[in-house]
């Protein structure tokens, strides 16, 4: 069964030979799912149905959708779109886990649909939708406890909850059913971060939102190193020319 590693890797040989268009290369299995991805979530906006063989079936495919179908709704402008391939990405994974409930990486993917779905909600349904992100993350971890995507996923959980204002983390709490928003601390999305980075040194996400967290807590030397070590990773992931971009203009504005 292939992992998340392997597959950013695999994704990485592709974009290299993609670089390189004097050569000869069969058009690589993520990109086919990342037009799968596309194409089934412009059919459902226009209320149009995809063909039947353009979606993925088996585990590894359906969580290999998913992941694709968030990366390509990370930086989409249209709204609409966006909206379009995170649904999409969400159902993917759901399909996954039902298959085999029982891998990490379905468990993963659905947390990180579901967390940068989240992103464009209000705030009840935004703390409905924190508490599933952290339940399959957490799931993940259970399942494997060294997975570098889902450690990932969990800093950034803590980050996030921790940048709310005292007032919106007391009703989250209070009103909204978030209890597990008191849990969140810079402590642990520190570790949890610091873990993916130690785990995975080379992806350049990892290493940008661990520096991100440095700079909020005060820790501006450790910040910089992060930033800088961000920069110098290999290209691996489809959107690391943009994590490069954001990780170089917060450095120069880090003082």
């Amino acid at each position: 069964m292939p992992t998340y590693t392997d597959f950013r890797s695999a994704a990485r040989d592709a974009l290299t030979r993609i670089a390189a268009p004097a050569r000869r290369f069969t058009v690589p299995s993520w990109a086919l799912l990342l037009c799968a991805a596309m194409c089934t979530a412009a059919g459902r906006t226009a209320g149009a149905q995809p063909a039947p063989s353009a979606e993925p079936r088996s585990y590894a495919a359906l969580w290999q959708a998913a992941m694709v179908a968030v990366d390509a709704g990370e930086f989409e402008r249209n709204e609409a779109k966006r909206k379009a391939l995170y649904a999409s990405a969400t159902d993917y994974a759901k399909q996954a886990i039902a298959l085999n409930p029982g891998d990490a990486e379905g468990h993963f993917h659905l947390s990180r649909a579901l967390g940068r779905t989240a992103l464009a909600l209000g705030p009840r349904e935004r703390v409905t939708y924190g508490i599933a992100v952290r339940e399959h993350a957490l799931e993940a971890l259970r399942l494997a406890p060294r997975h570098p995507g889902a450690l990932h996923v969990m800093g950034v959980w803590h980050t996030q909850v921790m940048r709310l204002n005292g007032l919106s983390r007391t009703v989250a709490k209070a009103f909204l059913g978030g209890q597990v928003f008191g849990s969140a601390s810079w402590t642990e999305a520190v570790r949890y971060l610091e873990q993916a980075v130690q785990i995975e040194p080379s992806r350049l996400v990892h290493r940008l939102d661990l520096a991100r967290v440095y700079r909020d807590v005060g820790r501006t030397a450790d910040a910089k190193a992060a930033y800088r070590a961000a920069i110098a990773c290999p290209t691996t992931d489809v959107n690391d020319a943009t994590y490069r971009a954001q990780a170089e203009a917060e450095l120069r504005a880090l003082r």
